[in-house]
């Protein structure tokens, strides 16, 4: 089976799957295990490079309100490469090129390849995406094996958990200029992790808040995970957000428990690594109870004063 995948998550679960030899194509996103780099890549960004965070957000919301497309797909190397099948979504439309646009280009090749979409908001659906991959690619007893791995992990966590005696107020942020909140699988990965995400509901969308209402909120712990972001780009927006003296007065600021964290490997994508997501939290929210290897993964903000002092 010859295989493209549109979506870094769908690659990953691919590869969990042992499917690396039949993937014949990528996306310019797709990163993880390091060895799919060497994979052709056959999308690529439209949106002009070097821009700041506050920029690449007023350039996504204006190509959106305009109808126009966030990444463009090489046609041409998709025809040449013929697929039997191709992996995308249809759930963020700042995710993938438009499922639309896939159906519209596959339709229209010599040997139509069959087009699955998958739009996972819960945890639960991640874990059925990996075994709606399994059943397309007949790996369907790996993908259970995957999935009853990944949910023993969990139950891990929730038993390590049992009897706290409290859950901080948890706000997790999937941009910030301006401030955005991280939801659908989200706030479940809170929860399991002994939280208690006060502004976004589980299993639906993220959406745009003012820092006087994460203020208002009053969050105990304030997690940054930037969308496309990694580690050590997110600690450095969040010290330069932490500079504004508006925002000392939130308990998580003032008490030093703003994080940040690699969004991109355990958080924004909806894959396998997700669980390392909720391992990440709950080390941070009950160290007592939970750890977990935090380089790389996670790290603490700090104020650029406080650096510097």
């Amino acid at each position: 089976m010859r295989i493209v995948s549109l979506l870094p998550s769908l690659t990953e679960i691919c590869w969990a799957l042992g499917l690396a030899d039949e993937l014949v194509a990528v996306t310019h996103e797709c990163d993880y295990p390091p060895a799919v780099r060497a994979k052709p890549r056959i999308t690529r960004s439209l949106l002009p490079p070097g821009l700041s965070h506050a920029e690449i957000d007023a350039a996504v919301r204006q190509r959106v309100a305009a109808g126009l497309p966030l990444y463009e797909l090489d046609t041409e190397q998709l025809a040449a490469l013929a697929p039997d099948l191709i992996l995308t979504q249809a759930l963020c439309p700042v995710c993938a090129v438009s499922v639309d646009d896939v159906c519209r280009l596959a339709a229209a090749l010599p040997r139509p390849p069959q087009v699955i979409s998958v739009e996972p908001t819960t945890l639960e659906e991640i874990f059925d995406s990996i075994e709606t991959v399994g059943a397309a690619t007949g790996r369907q007893e790996t993908a259970r094996a995957v999935v009853t791995a990944l949910r023993r992990r969990l139950v891990w966590i929730q038993h390590r958990l049992v009897g706290t005696p409290s859950r901080p107020r948890v706000v997790c942020l999937e941009w910030l200029a301006p401030p955005i909140v991280a939801g659908h699988w989200v706030p479940e990965m809170v929860e399991i992790a002994g939280g208690h995400d006060v502004l976004a509901i589980a299993g639906k969308p993220s959406f745009t808040v003012t820092w006087e209402q994460v203020a208002a909120v009053a969050p105990d712990v304030l997690v940054l995970m930037p969308c496309g972001y990694d580690l050590a780009s997110t600690q450095e927006l969040g010290r330069q957000l932490l500079a504004d003296p508006a925002l000392r007065d939130i308990p998580a600021v003032s008490h030093g428990a703003v994080w940040a964290v690699d969004a991109s490997s355990y958080f924004s994508r909806p894959g396998p690594r997700v669980v390392g997501g909720v391992e990440i939290l709950a080390a941070l929210l009950h160290p007592e109870r939970c750890s977990t290897d935090m380089q790389d993964r996670a790290a603490p903000v700090r104020p650029l004063s406080s650096l510097v002092s």
